[in-house]
C-alpha cells in the first residue's frame, strides 16, 4: 500500500510527465480503435449486404431475350437462379438541368439484386416505379409524386411507389453526385410500352456455390449462340464498377488499420523504453532506500512496472473514448457520403482496447525490468549512493587551438555536459529523432494527398467528356458545331499478366494528338503517347517490376474479342495517381489484329460560352450515356480530399501530439537528472533566465543533430509507407518536397521551445539545499 502511495506521490510530482505519457497512449489506441472498427464493419456488412440481397454474380447482356429463352439458359450447369430484365437509359428534367436514370424491369418474384425499401412500396401496376432513395432526397421527391421521364424523344409518366436503395448501386459514381445520377426500377407491366413489346435484355444469374464463373461464362455465351440468341456481353460482379469500389476500400482500409496503429504503437514504445529507462535510473537512491526498509526486489521491481501499466491503462480507455466520440460519427457520415449502405453501423468492440493496453504496457514492463535489473542487483548501501563520477576527456572542440577559449562559459558548459552523457544525449535525441520523423511522414502524406487530387485536373484538359452507350459506333455519334477539338476514346476492360499473376486493368485507346489528356513521367515531367507500343502506369510498373522496353501480356475480356491475348512494348511509364489506365494508339491496336470502337469523345470547346450549346447538344443524343465536365473534375478531386484528409489531419495532430510528449518527458527527465548541478548554479549566482537558456539551448541543440539524423530515415519511411498504402489500382506519391519536410522541422523547433518554456517552472522550484545534500 505504501509503494502505491509512493506512485500517486511520483505521479503529482511530475504530473506534466504522466498526461505526456497518457496522451502518447492515447494516440495509438484511438486510431488502433478508429481503423479497426471501421474496417471489420464495412468489411462484415458489405458481406452480409451482398449476400442477404444476393448480388448477381454474372450479368448477361442481349440486344433482345424472350422469357423463355432466360428460362432455358437456366438450365445451364453451374446456374443457381436466373431472372431477365429490361434496362434502359432515360433523362430526369429538373430546372435548368437534366439527370440521367438507370431505369430496370423487376421481376414478380424477385430474388436477384433485391431492393431495400426505404419508404412506400415495390411497383405493382404499369408506369410505377420505385426510384432511388438517395436520388429522391436530392430533388424533393416524395412517395406519391410522378415524375415525368424522357427516353427516345419522348416523355413517359411514372408515379413514385416507393423508395429504395440497391445492392448493386452501392456506388453510383466517384463522387456519389445522387443529383446528376440514379437509378429506378419499374413493374413488367411497363415494359411493352418502353419496348415495344415484351422481352427482356438484360440476364442476372445467380451461380451456385464454388461454381468458377469464368466457365459459367463462357458456356452461357456458347449457348446463346448455338440457340441463335442475339448476345451482346457480359460482366462479372467483380468488374461492376460498384462492387470492385467497395472492395478497393476495404482493401485499402485494413491496410491503413495495420500500418498506421503499428507505426504508432512502434513510436509509443521507444519513447517509453527510452523515459522508464531514464526514470529508474534517475530514482537510485529511492530504490536503495526501499532496499534498506526491507522491501523485497519483487515488490520494488513491481512497484516502478506499476508506473506504465497505469499510464496504458488510462491511455488506452482514453484513446477508446475518443475514438469514440469523434473517430465513429466522422466513418459514419463518410460511409453515408461514399456509399450507399442502409442502416450501417459502427461500434467500438471493448475488445478493441486491449491491443493497445498489452502492447504499451509489455514495452513499459520490459523498460522497467531492463533498466531496473542492475540496481535491484546492489546492496542498499550501493544504491543509495550516487554513481562515481565519470572522468572527462576532452572534448574535439578543445583541440581546436584558439576556439575554445573564445566560447562563451554557458556554451562550455552545454558542450561539457553533452560530452559527458553522451548515452544520455543521445537517447534523448533517439525520442526527438522518432518524432521529427513521424511530423514529416504525417505531413507528407497529407501532401501527397493533395496531390493525388490536384492531378486530376492537370492530366485532364478538355472542356466535356462524352460517354456513349454500350453498341455505339464512331460512325453513329454526331458532332455539333463550336468544337475546337475532339477526340475519341476506346475503354477495353483487360488482364495484366506477369509471371502467371493476373491482375485486372484498362486499357484506353486514343490518338497521338490527343492533347487533352496530359500524361507524366514519375518527376512531372510530360511523356507522349507514341504508335508503336504501350504507356503503362507506375502502380503496375511497381508492383510487377516493369520498365522501359520491357514486353508485357495482356488479355482482353471483353466476351466479343474472345479473351485475346497480345504482347504490347512498353515505351512509357506514367505516373497516374487515381484510376490509372494504360494507354496506346489506334494504330497500335489494330497492328495487334483488333478493330477499334470508340466508347467515348473528349471535347475542347472554342470558348467558355460555346460549353452550354454543346453540353446540350450532346444531352438531346439518345446514345450519349454520361457527360462531364470540369466541373465534375473540380467535384471529384474535392471528394478525394474531402474523404480521406479526415484520417491524415488527425494523423499530423497525433505526430504533433507524440512529439510534444516525447520532448517533453524527455526534457523532463533530463532537468531532474541534473537538480544538483542546476542547484549548484543558482547557489553560485548564476540568474535564472541564463540557468534557462543554458537548459533551452541544450534541448535545441539536441533537436538540430535529431533533425540531422530524421532527415535520411524520413525518406526511407516515408517511401514505405506509400508503397505499403498503395497498389496496383491506386498510386500515391512518394516524393517529399522540401517545403513539407521545411513545415515539420519548423514545428519540432517550434514544440522544442514550447517544453522548454512549461519547464521554465521546474527551475524556478529547484530545491538548492535538498539538492546539494542530497550526496551526503
Amino acid at each position: 500500500m505504501k509503494l502505491f502511495i509512493k506512485l500517486i506521490r511520483d505521479i503529482r510530482h511530475s504530473i506534466g510527465q504522466f498526461v505526456a505519457f497518457v496522451l502518447v497512449i492515447a494516440v495509438g489506441a484511438f486510431f488502433y480503435a478508429g481503423l479497426v472498427t471501421y474496417s471489420d464493419n464495412l468489411s462484415a456488412y458489405s458481406e452480409d449486404y451482398f449476400k442477404k440481397h444476393n448480388l448477381s454474380d454474372l450479368t448477361v447482356y442481349y440486344d433482345q431475350i424472350s422469357k423463355n429463352d432466360v428460362a432455358g439458359l437456366g438450365k445451364i450447369e453451374g446456374i443457381k437462379k436466373i431472372e431477365g430484365r429490361y434496362t434502359f437509359d432515360a433523362t430526369h428534367a429538373f430546372g435548368s438541368g437534366k439527370a440521367s436514370l438507370n431505369i430496370h424491369s423487376i421481376p414478380v418474384q424477385n430474388d436477384i439484386n433485391t431492393p431495400t425499401i426505404i419508404e412506400g412500396k415495390l411497383p405493382t401496376k404499369k408506369n410505377e416505379i420505385i426510384l432511388d432513395s438517395h436520388y429522391a432526397a436530392a430533388h424533393q421527391i416524395d412517395v406519391g409524386d410522378q415524375i415525368l421521364i424522357g427516353m427516345d424523344e419522348r416523355n413517359i409518366t411514372f408515379t413514385v411507389s416507393g423508395l429504395a436503395e440497391n445492392v448493386e448501386y452501392v456506388k453510383k459514381n466517384d463522387i456519389q453526385d445522387h443529383k446528376n445520377d440514379g437509378f429506378a426500377y419499374m413493374a413488367e407491366e411497363t415494359i411493352p410500352e418502353i419496348a415495344g413489346g415484351f422481352f427482356y435484355n438484360e440476364t442476372m444469374i445467380d451461380a451456385k456455390e464454388g461454381y468458377n464463373i469464368d466457365s459459367l461464362g463462357k458456356s452461357i455465351e456458347e449457348q446463346s449462340k448455338q440457340k441463335q440468341l442475339a448476345y451482346v456481353s457480359q460482366v462479372s460482379k467483380e468488374r461492376t464498377f460498384s462492387y470492385s469500389k467497395i472492395n478497393e476500400t476495404i482493401y485499402n482500409n485494413k491496410l491503413m488499420s495495420k500500418v498506421i496503429p503499428f507505426v504508432l504503437f512502434v513510436i509509443e514504445a521507444i519513447i517509453l523504453f527510452l523515459a522508464m529507462s531514464r526514470m529508474i535510473d534517475s530514482q537510485r537512491k529511492q530504490v536503495g532506500i526501499m532496499k534498506a526498509l526491507g522491501v523485497k526486489n519483487r515488490a520494488i521491481m513491481l512497484h516502478y512496472m506499476g508506473y506504465p501499466v497505469l499510464v496504458s491503462m488510462i491511455g488506452s480507455i482514453l484513446g477508446f473514448v475518443i475514438a469514440n466520440l469523434v473517430f465513429v460519427p466522422f466513418v459514419t457520415a463518410s460511409s453515408a457520403r461514399s456509399y450507399s449502405v442502409p442502416d450501417i453501423t459502427f461500434s467500438l468492440s471493448v475488445y478493441s482496447v486491449i491491443p493497445p493496453m498489452l502492447f504499451s504496457s509489455a514495452f513499459g514492463i520490459l523498460s522497467c525490468y531492463v533498466s531496473g535489473r542492475a540496481i535491484i542487483r546492489e546492496n542498499a548501501a550501493q544504491a543509495m549512493r550516487p554513481k562515481p563520477p565519470k572522468s572527462m576527456k576532452k572534448l574535439f572542440i578543445e583541440r581546436v587551438p584558439g576556439l575554445w577559449s573564445r566560447l562563451p562559459y554557458s556554451t562550455k558548459l552545454i558542450l561539457r555536459n553533452i560530452g559527458l552523457n553522451k548515452q544520455k544525449a543521445l537517447a534523448s535525441s533517439v525520442g526527438v529523432v522518432v518524432s521529427a520523423v513521424l511530423l514529416i511522414t504525417a505531413f507528407g502524406t497529407q501532401t501527397a494527398l493533395i496531390k493525388v487530387a490536384d492531378q486530376i485536373e492537370e492530366v485532364h484538359h478538355y472542356d466535356l467528356r462524352v460517354d456513349y452507350s454500350m453498341g455505339t459506333t464512331a460512325d453513329q455519334m454526331k458532332l455539333p458545331t463550336g468544337m475546337k477539338n475532339s477526340y475519341f476514346l476506346t475503354t477495353y476492360p483487360i488482364e495484366f499478366i506477369k509471371d502467371g499473376q493476373k491482375e485486372n486493368a484498362a486499357l484506353v485507346v486514343t490518338e497521338k494528338e490527343n492533347h487533352l489528356i496530359h500524361f507524366f513521367d514519375e518527376y512531372g515531367k510530360r511523356i507522349p503517347l507514341e504508335k508503336h507500343g504501350v504507356l503503362v502506369p507506375k502502380s503496375y510498373a511497381d508492383k510487377y517490376d516493369v520498365v522501359i522496353g520491357d514486353t508485357i501480356q495482356i488479355q482482353f475480356t471483353a466476351p466479343e474479342l474472345e479473351q485475346k491475348t497480345a504482347a504490347m512494348k512498353v515505351l512509357h511509364i506514367s505516373t497516374q495517381y487515381s484510376n490509372p489506365s494504360f494507354y496506346c494508339t489506334p494504330e497500335y491496336i489494330k497492328s495487334l489484329g483488333i478493330n477499334e470502337s470508340p466508347t467515348s469523345l473528349v471535347v475542347e470547346a472554342k470558348s467558355s460560352e460555346d460549353i452550354p450549346g454543346l453540353r446540350h447538344f450532346f444531352e438531346q443524343d439518345h446514345r450519349v450515356d454520361t457527360i462531364a465536365d470540369k466541373n465534375d473534375l473540380k467535384r471529384s478531386a474535392e471528394y478525394i480530399l474531402k474523404q480521406n484528409s479526415f484520417i491524415f489531419i488527425m494523423f499530423i495532430i497525433s505526430a504533433v501530439i507524440l512529439s510534444f510528449g516525447a520532448i517533453y518527458t524527455i526534457s523532463s527527465i533530463n532537468m531532474y537528472e541534473r537538480n544538483r548541478e542546476l542547484a549548484t548554479l543558482k547557489v553560485l549566482g548564476y540568474p535564472k533566465h541564463k540557468i534557462n537558456r543554458l537548459i533551452f539551448s541544450e534541448n535545441f541543440i539536441l533537436t538540430t543533430f535529431a533533425v540531422i539524423v530524421a532527415l535520411p530515415i524520413s525518406l526511407y519511411v516515408f517511401e514505405l509507407i506509400t508503397s505499403v498504402l498503395s497498389s496496383s489500382h491506386q498510386q500515391i506519391p512518394d516524393q517529399l518536397h522540401i517545403s513539407v519536410i521545411s513545415v515539420a522541422i519548423i514545428l519540432a523547433y517550434v514544440l522544442t521551445l514550447l517544453c522548454n518554456l512549461l519547464l521554465r517552472n521546474k527551475v524556478a522550484k529547484i530545491n538548492m539545499i535538498e539538492s546539494l545534500k542530497s550526496i551526503e
